[in-house]
This record gives structure tokens, sequence and C-alpha cells, in this order.
């Protein structure tokens, strides 16, 4: 019973969306691909820097302001597309004191530039708009703005918009494979509230008309749906973590009434840290800290502002989505959302199809730290229960250039498939080299599938072209047919893609070894009739 409702709590917000958005995407239209793919507006410029300004006003659910966009120029071309969501609307844009006129296509806004734009030249404008934003209806599945109260009736407001892009908000480039290289986020907001939003606080400025604008920076690359404002009656405390790349400032952002709970269960955060510089390498955003900041919705990875609404429980909203206990040991949202500082903020996919990247790695994140603090077999144990949760409904990797993400299967069938490698690799001092390497080699980049697949096959010396071709771009899980006859096992793989030949450890003859199925049929000789499949490789079993 308890399996059950907890796989119904996780699926209906992890799943709904992505159901829905395979019967809405039968059918792509010009608007998918100009959201989902490098148009020529988009592929002649390389963006370097934003500055976002705006003001907040919470009573009246609206933002107004604007964004300059830096950017270098590749080739030449006199359009550029920028990015913004009705309602929201673009007021003006300037560039060099110019008012430029442009076009739109509901999301998707063509600048027509007057000035010559030349080659390797630095430029920039600025993109002026107001609006009512999307209000969120089920953070952060379905994002935008979430205008909500506390418990004292104060404003708690905050952004989320993975899926939705960040133009729901602001006016961007809202598009994964480019990012800016640092940048400024200025909000305006009522004197009573307090705005957290990535980086580092520069400043803060007081204003006449009872209001304060804060300065937050940005000093490394950064992805438009990890951009955050996050508005409330806040208040701080931090402490400083001795890491791998030296002192490493952790501050906590949470409403004032949570202060003493959160000093307790925010705990989690720092053994987080440990668990996953050991995994995966440094921090990657030390220059810009490390922020937990309470929200009114259940969390999101932004960068260097992971945001929290796990109402101080553990597992997720107290549950455990392993149905193993194993999920009951930590807080859900702080490791899995700050996993995504690794596998999403630092190595970020660059193409929607491929968000399993993001997903499928952090979600394994979750046993990996368990392994750190209770061992492998308590590690095995959670990864393995969360089997129950997926569906096998379509493949991992969704269809490129159309913003169209793959199952929700990425989560916990990525962490399985991830679970099933470390099998092949057996040295798990390699397999950790890998994880850190992936961190390494993509340090503040954005990738596809198949580069990381390549670099996992380059570094383990096997072809595992088929391996990930069996688990992120086809619905079959292998089945292992066997059968024991005359003291001679028989087997061979079904539901198999071309040239699927993954071994397996099993137990045969009163002894662990491995077996190499492919699709035809083998034949070995055995003593005993006991032929057990090591639970940790993601294959069904069927006895003929």
């Amino acid at each position: 019973m308890k399996k059950i409702a907890i796989t119904a709590i996780f699926l209906l917000c992890l799943s709904v969306s992505f159901a829905q958005l395979l019967q809405e995407k039968n059918n792509f239209t010009r608007q998918d691909s100009l959201r989902g793919s490098i148009t020529p507006e988009r592929e002649w410029w390389d963006l370097t820097y934003y500055h976002l300004d705006i003001e907040v006003k919470p009573d009246q659910k609206f933002i107004s302001g604007k964004n300059t966009v830096q950017y270098k120029v590749l080739k030449p071309h006199n359009r550029i597309q920028i990015d913004l969501q009705p309602p929201l609307q673009i007021e003006k844009v300037i560039q060099n004191g110019k008012e430029l006129s442009f076009t739109s296509e509901v999301n998707a806004h063509f600048i027509n530039l007057v000035d010559q734009q030349e080659v390797n030249t630095i430029n920039s404008l600025t993109v002026y708009y107001k609006g009512h934003p999307r209000e969120a209806k089920r953070a952060p599945w379905d994002g935008g703005l979430s205008w909500k109260k506390d418990e004292n009736g104060k404003h708690f407001v905050a952004t989320s918009c993975q899926g939705l892009g960040a133009s729901v908000w602001w006016p961007n480039k809202d598009h994964m494979y480019d990012e800016p290289d640092s940048m400024l986020i200025s909000v305006t907001n009522p004197k009573d509230l307090t705005n957290v939003s990535n980086g580092r606080l520069r400043n803060l400025e007081e204003n006449d008309d009872n209001t304060v604008t804060s300065h937050w920076f940005v000093s490394n690359p950064i992805n438009n749906y990890g951009v955050n404002i996050n508005i409330g009656d806040y208040t701080h405390f931090s402490e400083t973590y001795n890491g791998e790349k030296g002192a490493l400032d952790m501050d906590y952002w949470v409403l004032s009434d949570n202060l003493e709970i959160a000093k307790e269960h925010f705990k989690d955060a720092p053994k987080m840290m440990k668990a996953f510089e050991h995994w995966f390498g440094p921090y990657p955003f030390y220059e810009d800290s490390f922020k937990l900041v309470e929200v009114p919705y259940l969390g999101m990875e932004h960068q260097s502002s992971v945001t929290y609404g796990n109402q101080y429980k553990k597992g997720y909203l107290g549950n455990d989505l392993s149905g193993t206990g194993w999920g009951l040991k930590f807080d859900f949202i702080i490791i899995h959302e700050a996993g995504h500082e690794w596998f999403a903020n630092n190595i970020t996919y660059n193409d929607a199809a491929d968000m399993w990247i993001h997903e499928g790695f952090t979600a394994y994140s979750e046993n990996l730290f368990l392994d750190y603090y209770y061992g492998k077999e308590a590690s095995a144990d959670y990864v393995i229960g969360t089997r129950a949760n997926i569906q096998n409904d379509r493949p991992l990797i969704g269809q490129y250039n159309v913003k169209n993400e793959g199952s929700s299967d990425m989560y916990y069938k990525g962490a399985n498939m991830l679970h099933t490698l470390r099998q092949l690799i057996e040295d798990d001092g390699l397999w950790r080299e890998i994880l850190r390497g992936l961190n390494k080699e993509f340090y503040h980049k954005t990738v596809s599938s198949l580069q990381v697949e390549n670099y996992i096959s380059r570094m383990t010396d096997k072809d595992l072209s088929a391996f990930f071709n069996q688990y992120l771009r086809d619905v079959r899980i292998p089945t292992l047919e066997y059968k024991i006859e005359n003291s001679e096992l028989q087997y061979r793989y079904t539901n198999i893609v071309d040239g699927f030949d993954m071994p397996i450890q099993i137990e045969l003859n009163g002894q662990s070894q491995w077996l190499f199925p492919n699709s035809e049929w083998q034949t070995t000789a055995v003593t005993s009739s006991k032929f057990n499949v090591d639970r940790d490789f993601y294959i069904y079993t069927k006895e003929l």
C-alpha cells in the first residue's frame, strides 16, 4: 500500500506533464522548431553576458524592466532572435541609442539590426519589457511565477521554468546550447521583503519609493532556466565548508519562522557536498557560493541558488520513493536538486531531447549519497527499489530540434542504467574516475548524449553503443530467456537492439560467474538447477 501511494505521488508530479507532452507533440509545429532548434537568427552570435534589471510588484503580480544582452559576432547577420512568452510584451529594443523594429511569432521575436555586425566584435542590445507573467499552475512542473503568501500573510514569490523555458518570465536566448559567461541580476521589490538570486550579493540599494534593489552577480556560465528570483520574508544563516577547492561559502535563506528547524534540517547540505565532491569532483561554482533558498513549491536546481520546499521532511515530502526505507535517510530535495549542480548546471544538455543527462545522473546521485554513508548494499537496495517507478512508455531520448523531452523514465530508468553500467565496469575506482572525469572534461559546457556516451566508452575501452541504444533509445528491457535440461543451461537475450550482448553476473553451480548472452542460443554445463541473475543488472529473466 505504501509503495503504491509513493509511486502515485511521484509519478503524478513527474510524469503527467511528460504524458501530456507526448499527446500534444505528435505533430510538431513551427513554434516547436523556433523554440528547439538553433535557428539562423541564433547561430550567428555567441552569448557572453546578461544584465537582467527588473522590478517585481507582488501586489499586482507584475514585472517590468529590461535585459541587456551582450554577444560576440560569429558571422555577419542583420536579424537576432530573442524569446519572450505572452502575456509578457516587449516594449522596445535599443542598440547604440537607436530603437529597433522587430516582428513576433508568439514566443520568438526577430529584431532587425541597423548597425553592421562585424565578426569578432562584442555588441549589446537592451530589451525592455513588462506584463503579468504566466502564473505557475503546479510548480515546478508547470511553472512560471508562484505568487504565494507565507503563514504571516507576507508575499512569497518564486520562479520556476524548466520545460516552459526561461522566456516565460524574462527575455533571453531561450535555447540551452548557448550560455552567458557571466550575469548580473538586479531585482527591485518591496522594502519589507528580500530577493535572493543566483551567485553572490554585490550590493543592496534602498530606494525612495519604499522599495529595495538587490544586485546578484553570477561569475560562471549559467543555463537560462537556472536563473531565478525568490522574494520573501527571508532570514539568513551560513557556514563554511572546507572542500576540494578550499573554503566554500554555504548560505541558507529561509522564512523567518523556520530558522531554527532549518538550522537542524539543513545539516544534510554539507553531508551532500562531502559525498558529491568525492564522487563527482569539486563543486563547480565555488566563486558563486552554494545556497539553499526556501520557496513555496517543492524545489528546483537553480544554479548556486538551489530552491527548497520539502517541508523540512526526510524523503520526498516524507515518503520513500524506493519503498526500501533508505529513502528516509536523507532529504530528497536537498540531495537531488543539489546533485544537479554537477549534472544540469555544470554539465548541461544542449538539446532538450538529451535531458536524461540531467535527470539520470542526478537520480543516480541519490544512491551514491547512500553509498558514501551507508555502503554499496544500501545504495543498491535504493536504486533497485526505484525500478517500481519505471513505466517503459517511451525512450529516454526525445526528438531533436523541437524542444521534445524523453520519457520521465529518464529519472529512475536512467539511474538503473548507470547502476548496471557500474557493474560492467567492475572497478569502482575507474567508475569514480569516470564520474569525476565527466565533470572535468565537460566543465561548464553544454553537451549531447553522444558526447557523454563516447566519453564513457573511451574511458572503459569498451564499445558501449549497443548498451546505450538499448536503454536510452528503446523502450524494451533486455530479457534473458533460459532453461535447464539434462545438466545444461540454455540461454539467450530477447527484446534487444542489434548488437546487444551485455555480460551479466550470475550465480551458477554454487558460485558467482560471468555469463555472456547475445541473441543466439548458447549452452553451458551445470551441476545444479540453482540459477540466479545478479539483481544489480537491470534486465528481465524468463524461464522457459
